[in-house]
């Protein structure tokens, strides 16, 4: 008896059976003129069909008008024909048909960017193409969000006596409620008419009398310069991140000790400790969220890790007494 492998399942054949089998699936091959595995993923099956739709959809959508193209007459076929699409795309008409008929055959990024450009998908589509046609997608870096709408600081806002903060993936503060600003923000540290607040320069760039009132772990410190790292490569070359972290280095021995590292690490839950002179030591763990609509942006919430932490943030909604300026 030999074993044939369906998915994840393993079943035990006969011989006679499993040539009936690629008998049967040599003569399909021979009437549909192209080879189809019988036990081709299922995935595979699904994503093809569906390539063909979207490409379908979104040709139909796309006037000769749009690209340029004089309208014609006895036009038939509503947006553009395909070999008018493949024309503008370059590549070859049998070559798109059989894309869009959803044949299994192979396609590069550079053709897809140019089919994507001649059917005028925005980034979700395009990135939706790629998908379908099993092609890796690499999202082309955005600028950072410097601003955040009414609706986001009202949620932060309401986390309060939980310290919470947009970060932007440069650490740029891009809002925060005021338990967080007592935490963290020393106002004189950086005019908020020249650049926006930074958490990374608050922990490494200011002087003692300065500086917020984070216990600095330095593995605390080397866990959130990782995450910078992984950002960067994103920005690599970009004037503004090329002097931030020139500016972070000149700034901070440890920093530049840990950015040579080369070290790389997500956002995710770490335990953080600090000093508030009115309420006293809290240990805190911090959880990211996502936000829809803000590429590169995360809510960072504070919670407590134990329950007297628990019962001194709770002190500081009532406390009037602020972490003392420079």
């Amino acid at each position: 008896m030999g074993d044939v492998t369906m998915g994840n399942v393993t079943t035990g054949t006969r011989a006679g059976a499993g040539t009936r089998a690629g008998s049967g699936a040599r003569a399909a091959a021979g009437a549909g003129g192209e080879t189809r595995s019988a036990h081709a993923p299922g995935r595979a099956h699904r994503r093809r069909p569906e390539l063909a739709a979207f490409l379908r959809g979104r040709r139909a959508r796309v006037t000769p008008g749009d690209v340029g193209m004089p309208p014609g007459l006895r036009r038939r076929t509503p947006g553009l024909r395909r070999e008018e699409v493949a024309q503008l795309s370059g590549v070859g008409v049998t070559w798109y048909t059989w894309l869009e008929q959803g044949r299994p055959i192979n396609a590069s990024a550079q053709v897809l960017d140019a089919v994507a450009r001649t059917l005028r998908l925005d980034p979700p589509e395009r990135e939706h193409l790629y998908h379908l046609a099993e092609v890796p997608f690499a999202a082309a870096p955005e600028a950072l969000v410097q601003s955040v709408g009414p609706e986001i600081q009202g949620i932060i806002d309401a986390l309060s006596p939980r310290p919470a903060v947009v970060y932007n993936s440069r650490y740029d503060i891009l809002a925060a409620n005021g338990v967080y600003r007592d935490l963290f923000i020393a106002p004189a540290a950086e005019p908020a008419a020249r650049v926006p607040a930074n958490a990374l320069r608050g922990l490494f760039a200011l002087r003692e009398e300065e500086s917020p009132l984070l216990v600095q772990d330095k593995e605390l410190l080397q866990v959130m310069v990782a995450t910078l790292r992984a950002s960067y490569g994103l920005h690599a070359g970009e004037p503004v991140w090329e002097d931030f972290i020139c500016g972070l280095s000149q700034a901070s021995p440890l920093f530049a000790r840990l950015w040579a590292s080369g070290d790389v690490a997500e956002p995710g839950p770490r335990v953080k400790a600090f000093r508030h002179e009115a309420v006293g030591e809290l240990r805190m763990t911090s959880t990211s969220l996502s936000i829809n609509g803000m590429p590169e942006c995360r809510i960072v919430v504070y919670t407590p890790d134990d329950e007297e932490t628990a019962r001194r943030t709770a002190l500081l909604r009532k406390e009037t007494t602020k972490n003392p300026a420079p």
